[in-house]
């Protein structure tokens, strides 16, 4: 008998997904100062560029 694969394994993912990084930016609304907080799946090459964009 062969080696025993779990059924994940067997799945054809394209495994790019841990080159991406999930970043969280809190904002503040000046109307009532509560903060929101948005999510968003980055590139991590991209982290940095994403992360000085925000500060503008």
């Amino acid at each position: 008998m062969g080696k025993k694969v779990s059924k994940n394994s067997k799945v054809g993912r394209g495994g790019g997904g841990k080159d991406y990084i999930k970043v969280v930016v809190s904002e503040k609304n000046p109307e009532t100062g509560s903060y929101v907080y948005k999510e968003k799946m980055i590139h991590k090459d991209n982290v940095k560029e994403f992360l000085a964009n925000q500060k503008k």
